[in-house]
Order: structure tokens, then sequence, then C-alpha cells
């Protein structure tokens, strides 16, 4: 028989479990850089950038127009890899939680 009851405390418990991976995202990260390594970015699940490492060497001012360019690349590479690895984290901490209905695929939702 269908049990509504059973089935909101699983949603309740669902969502916490969403909640707690979404909340560990801040220690999924990904560096990435441009320019044959002379900036790097590295950013974090939260898609927040933690940290930018510019070459001392390649920074000139006449080169600052460049260097833009490349931060926002590296910045722009970061943010896809840790797109990708916070999708899996989210993946693998939910998939013992998600219903496993027969013709419904939830791994678009992460």
């Amino acid at each position: 028989m269908f049990d509504i009851n059973s089935l909101l405390g699983k949603a309740k418990e669902i969502q916490e479990k969403m909640r707690e991976a979404q909340e560990s995202l801040v220690h999924v990260k990904a560096t990435a850089e441009s320019g044959a390594g002379m900036v790097k970015a590295t950013v974090n699940g939260k898609k927040q950038v933690l940290q930018i490492d510019i070459d001392p060497t390649f920074f000139k001012p006449e080169d600052r127009e460049m260097l833009q360019d490349l931060i926002a690349a590296a910045i722009n590479k970061a943010m896809e890899e840790v797109e990708e690895k916070s999708k899996e984290e989210l993946k693998k901490i939910t998939q013992n939680f998600m219903p496993n209905i027969p013709g419904l695929d939830l791994n678009n939702l992460f």
C-alpha cells in the first residue's frame, strides 16, 4: 500500500542531504591555467575565485590587456572544471537517496 508519510519523510531526508551536499561544495576545488601556465585561477564548487597566480616575469604595463584576457580565460576554464566536479560530487553523495523510477532520468538535476 502507498504510505504518504514514508514518502514525505524520504523527501525531507533527500532535501537535507542535498543541502549538506551543496554546502560541501566549498571544499571542491579546481585550478586552471592559461598562457602556458603564466596565469592560474583557483575556484571552489560554489564558483568563488579563491586565488589568482600570475607569473611575475610576465607582467609589464604594456601587457595589461593581454594579462586581463588571460585571467578571464583561466577563471572561465576553472569554472567549467569545477562545474563538472560539483556535478560528480553531488551525484556521488545523493546516489543512494534518489528514487530509482524506471524511465525517469534525474541526472540532469545536477
